[in-house]
């Protein structure tokens, strides 16, 4: 959703970004050398493609006897400060994912001459591109494949990150070590990887992932000088406007041109047509949200069937008779957080305590894109009945809390003022002083996909330093006591 900061769990136990260092490769390499030759303990075999900013590798894993991709930066770029933070931004990011969703990061390393590389996971499959310029997809396989894409993407929104290159070039098959019989055996040390692209019926089957995160940002460093990129026919608008705000829509905006490529030669109903005309729209307000949203959309465009709509019918029907327990239940839930023994949770640097309601967890490792005085993620936490289904449940109630060390230039008013929803219904901002701080709230409700309500918090701690913020997301019908109540569980300290 649009403003919206996620937490990333830490890969492997560790702290978010941490990668294991690779063997240099050997001293005799000739600088800038990669193949044919020797990239650490991985044996280079062939080029599988280069482009303006690196070149990749077709390696061999010596040790864990498998095949990998190398990444190695181009020569031309390898002084530019920016363009290695850019490309070793990717292997973070990927890490940081951790999704089979995502290409997997191995490791990552330097060249003698100073390039950085990334070894990863080998997409044996091919790229989309190759399977749209062979041959034409049938609706029903056009669909799945974007709907798997979106997924992707709903991952890499529900982390904070913005992909900002979205074609078919960047979705890869991963096909399973052994493929079908008919398609070949699978190849053997010493023997060349197979160059044909996967088959139409390994593409309905086999696991699609979204690559290259180079041009990718964690929104929450992103700014009005975001650096201009993505590919001319995908890139939203806005990214080519050096001044505009580039967030989750313009991935939306990438996913409505990846699905019309998908199905123009396949046919498209009506409804999902309108669907993916509203992702395209040129203003980004115009669109949806995130990931999420669209895919909820297109997953209800796909599924529009008579017997689904009477369904629903007859659930709305039944919500409508149970209004008055409903509306008790609503009344009252501020006394059930109360009443029950609370569990509290603590984050990993024991600055963020909140006392759970009753049946609540907790889960966070920092707050994805904003780095601490450290050099390490903020604080924070998601609580929620199940922090992981939070972000893409619409109907489950939570609520993200974070600390940041950098106080807001414009107080918290101008704090909140950068994370809006345009197409929910504003209230007036508020204040009230719960545990401590005073808190600034501004409550979205009425929006039309995603969250019904969205409610976005932020306080001052003593001192003026730092700013504690809070993303709730209650029940439908809650009013402003329910928050209120839970901004009063939390306990935050300064470092």
């Amino acid at each position: 959703m649009a403003g919206t900061v996620q937490i990333v769990q830490p890969p492997l136990g560790g702290r978010p970004g941490d990668l294991p260092p690779a063997d240099m490769p050997p001293a005799d390499a000739r600088p800038g050398e990669v193949g044919p030759g020797q990239v650490g303990r991985h044996r280079i075999d062939r080029l599988l493609g280069a482009g303006a900013f690196a070149s990749v590798w077709l390696g061999f894993d010596t040790e864990l006897q498998d095949r990998v991709a190398i990444k190695v930066l181009a020569d031309n770029w390898a002084t530019d400060l920016r363009i290695r933070e850019r490309f070793r931004l990717e292997a973070r990011l990927l890490r940081q994912v951790d999704s089979p969703r995502s290409i997997r990061v191995h490791t990552v390393g330097s060249l003698p001459d100073g390039r950085p590389y990334i070894v990863m996971e080998w997409a044996a499959g091919g790229s989309l591109r190759d399977l749209l310029d062979r041959e034409p997809v049938p609706a029903d396989a056009a669909l799945r494949i974007l709907r798997e894409v979106t997924a992707s993407v709903a991952e890499l929104h529900a982390r904070g990150i913005v992909h900002r290159d979205l074609t078919p070039g960047n979705v890869l098959l991963c096909t399973p070590a052994h493929p079908p019989p008919d398609e070949g055996d699978p190849p053997t040390e010493g023997d060349a990887a197979p160059a044909s692209p996967a088959s139409l019926r390994s593409w309905a089957t086999g696991r699609i992932v979204v690559a290259d995160l180079g041009l990718a940002k964690a929104l929450a460093v992103a700014s009005g000088l975001t650096v201009r990129a993505g590919t001319p026919g995908y890139m939203a608008p806005e990214q080519d406007d050096s001044m505009s705000m580039v967030d989750e829509r313009a991935d939306v905006y990438g996913l409505g041109r990846l699905g019309q490529r998908l199905l123009r030669d396949g046919g498209i109903s009506a409804a999902v047509a309108a669907v993916l005309d509203r992702a395209t729209e040129r203003k980004p307000a115009a669109r949806y949200r995130d990931a999420a949203a669209f895919g909820r959309a297109l997953r209800e465009a796909a599924d529009h069937e008579p017997a689904r709509r009477g369904a629903r019918v007859a659930r709305t029907a039944l919500v409508l008779t149970l209004t008055g327990a409903v509306a008790a239940a609503t009344i009252g839930i501020g006394v059930w957080w109360r009443e029950r023994p609370a569990a509290e949770a603590t984050d990993t640097t024991g600055r963020i305590s909140v006392r759970l309601p009753s049946g609540w967890q907790a889960r966070g490792s920092g707050w994805a894109g904003r780095p601490g005085n450290d050099g390490r993620l903020a604080p924070a936490l998601v609580i929620a009945p199940d922090p992981r289904r939070w972000v893409t449940d619409a109907d489950m109630p939570g609520a993200f809390i974070g600390l940041s060390d950098t106080p807001p230039a414009g107080g918290t008013a101008g704090f909140l003022s950068e994370r809006t929803h345009p197409q929910c219904h504003a209230d007036p901002m508020r204040t009230t002083h719960r545990g401590g701080v005073e808190w600034t709230v501004a409550r979205y409700s009425a929006c039309p996909a995603g969250k019904p309500q969205i409610v976005e918090a932020a306080g001052l701690l003593p001192g003026g330093s730092t700013v504690a913020y809070a993303q709730v997301t209650p029940r439908p019908g809650d009013g402003a006591d329910v928050v209120d109540d839970l901004l009063g569980r939390l306990t935050l300290r300064t470092p």
